[in-house]
């Protein structure tokens, strides 16, 4: 059976979560990884644990560990729902993919800034996710600022197949063709 590896990649309120969650319904035999998803339970149940500063090692163990275990226990496909914007631990990721024969996608958000900033403006989002900010107007500037410091898109044959989202109308398009993947 051939399974899929998704990636999404883009900046906070571009979708990810939300194309995830919908594809997850739309395909059979499928697992979200959600890495906010693990930074509340951290933050809510191992507070203490979670470093003040610096890398979070202990949400990157915890994601670790259920990606290995989904990929050496289960037959699901997978959909890492996360920002992944730097292309190096993209490419380290989907080695370890590629070593488990999984056909990787990657699904780029490249969402106009001012469309995420109104998205922000309209969601009262829990910032208890939120580790290094205050704020999603503080983790946007900060992505922003970012864009152009680093390789930051995806590029083509980064994976198997790459699809980008550059507007609304293209979420439903991007999942039909992931969907033929199967």
């Amino acid at each position: 059976m051939k399974r899929l590896v998704i990636m999404t990649v883009g900046m906070t309120h571009s979708g990810k979560t939300t194309f995830a969650k919908a594809l997850e319904k739309k395909l059979e035999n499928v697992v979200v990884v959600d890495q906010d998803n693990h930074s509340e339970f951290l933050q809510t149940h191992y507070e203490k644990l979670v470093p003040k500063n610096g890398a979070n090692h202990i949400k990157h163990a915890l994601t670790k560990m259920v990606v290995d275990y989904a990929v050496n226990h289960s037959d699901c496909h997978l959909i890492l729902c996360n920002a992944n914007r730097n292309q190096e631990s993209r490419k380290e990721l989907l080695s370890y993919y590629k070593e488990h024969n999984f056909t990787s996608v990657l699904v780029h958000f490249n969402l106009p800034i001012s469309l995420l900033k109104e998205r922000i403006a309209k969601n009262n989002r829990d910032t208890l996710r939120l580790r290094t900010a205050s704020s999603y107007d503080e983790v946007l500037a900060r992505q922003d600022k970012q864009t152009g410091m680093e390789v930051l898109d995806p590029i083509a044959g980064e994976a198997d197949y790459l699809f980008t989202v550059k507007e609304e109308g293209d979420v439903l398009t991007v999942m039909e063709m992931i969907n033929k993947l199967t």
